[in-house]
């Protein structure tokens, strides 16, 4: 039995939001009542202002603050603020009586907000109400399955599925008690991107599982929002990890992170796919033609992607752990391009032009150029050059830039045969 309640969203520029409990009373009949929701790590407190008057302040990243009365029947400014600088607006129209939750998330530099109205009817005894706000735009389409705690989910079926990006489930009535949550890509099951130890559902409850974004754009973040009651952050636990072998003269390359194989024994140059592993200071073991590198355990923030670069001649590797951006281009039309230099014994950067145009300049071995915003086209040139070497070390014609698109450029080898190897993250 699924039913629906008003969902407004609205984007706009950069900020978050954060709370910390509460109820309200509504005595004037022209008024509602709305609370902050800060849904964003980016931001250590947030506070927010209704129609130029405080409404809530200081609330912290899975925090809610106290409900606060506002305007009803017309359109109100509501402004999210970090310091006294406005991160985010949105202007809704409240309906008198009813109360609301402005969450902010996003990142810095490209906040947004929605408001979700908390009316819903309360299910009957022994059962519970859940909605899924998909908030993380980046990640795509996703399930959601609530299982017992050592459920495979081989057999399982999602108890939400194909949530887009920035859509609504609608309410969702459950059984209440204690679940396992996990968030998968749309019909991936294997494609993990949050899992949830335990949350509990009491009986009449609802609750909106708000899905929200994290800084490497395809693992997500989550809050559980109880209608017009307390909140509570579940955030990811795990970050994303591969190998890149870029190490010259086709030597043979293997990787594991704590518990995970990055990448079995294998050829030079080879660009390994991303694996789950846990956050924090797993160990790294890497091994280069037989023998162990010696590899201090990188620090891994829940929620980013990374790339283990393995490079430079054989004789002696180097290892470089390099921050991904796999968020999707915020600009309709633009793709996002990057370039990683895992070329060793060579002079200088490289630099990296698209359409005759430079996009990347000067970048070092062992590490990786900024994202860049270029424009979608069928037909581009890509073309790589060496400071050392007249003619372009990578070039390829009717290089195809989608829309939407996110994509690197590995260059491999060393600086008597680099390989360059194109790659669509996204």
């Amino acid at each position: 039995m699924v039913s629906r309640r008003l969902i407004m969203g609205v984007a706009v520029s950069a900020a978050m939001l954060a709370a910390c409990g509460g109820g309200g009373s509504d005595d004037d009949s022209g008024s509602a009542q709305i609370r902050l929701v800060n849904a964003s790590s980016a931001y250590s407190t947030l506070d927010l202002t209704v129609s130029d008057a405080s409404a809530a302040t200081g609330v912290a990243y899975g925090g809610v603050s106290a409900y606060a009365s506002a305007k009803a029947g017309e359109s109100i400014t509501t402004l999210v603020k970090n310091a006294g600088t406005t991160i985010s607006s949105l202007y809704p129209t409240l309906t008198k009586g009813s109360h609301y939750s402005l969450i902010a998330y996003g990142w810095s530099g490209n906040m947004k907000s929605t408001i979700l109205q908390e009316e819903e009817v309360a299910p009957a005894e022994n059962y519970s109400k859940l909605l899924v706000l998909n908030l993380a735009a980046d990640a795509g389409t996703l399930d959601v399955y609530l299982t017992q705690n050592t459920d495979s989910l081989d057999n399982a079926s999602p108890t939400i599925s194909a949530i887009t990006g920035g859509g609504s489930s609608g309410y969702t009535s459950i059984s209440s008690g204690t679940y396992r949550v996990r968030v998968t890509g749309a019909g991936k099951k294997s494609d993990l991107r949050l899992d949830i130890p335990s949350i509990t559902l009491s009986s009449k409850q609802v609750g909106s599982l708000v899905i929200t974004p994290t800084p490497g754009g395809v693992l997500v973040n989550s809050i559980l929002m109880t209608q017009q009651g307390s909140v509570a952050a579940h955030g990811a636990t795990n970050a994303r990890a591969r190998v890149v072998a870029a190490v010259a003269g086709n030597a043979q390359v293997s990787a594991t992170l704590g518990n995970t194989a990055l990448m079995n024994a294998s050829f030079a140059p080879n660009i390994g796919d991303y694996q789950i592993v846990a956050a924090g200071s797993p160990n790294l073991l890497v091994n280069v033609n037989g023998q162990t590198m010696p590899v201090t355990a990188p620090a891994l923030t829940a929620g980013n992607d990374y790339t283990v670069l393995v490079w430079g001649e054989a004789v002696a590797p180097k290892i470089s752990i390099l921050n991904d951006d796999n968020r999707l281009p915020t600009t309709s039309g633009t793709a996002k391009l990057r370039l990683i230099n895992g070329v060793a014994s060579l002079s200088g950067g490289l630099t990296m032009t698209l359409d005759y145009s430079a996009v990347a300049t000067d970048v070092q071995a062992g590490s990786a150029s900024s994202a860049v915003s270029v424009l979608s086209s069928t037909s581009s040139t890509l073309e790589v050059f060496s400071p050392t070497v007249g003619a372009p070390v990578l070039s390829q014609t009717n290089f195809p830039i989608v829309s939407g698109g996110v994509y690197t450029v590995f260059m491999m080898g060393n600086a008597n045969a680099i390989v360059g190897r194109p790659r669509r993250e996204r």
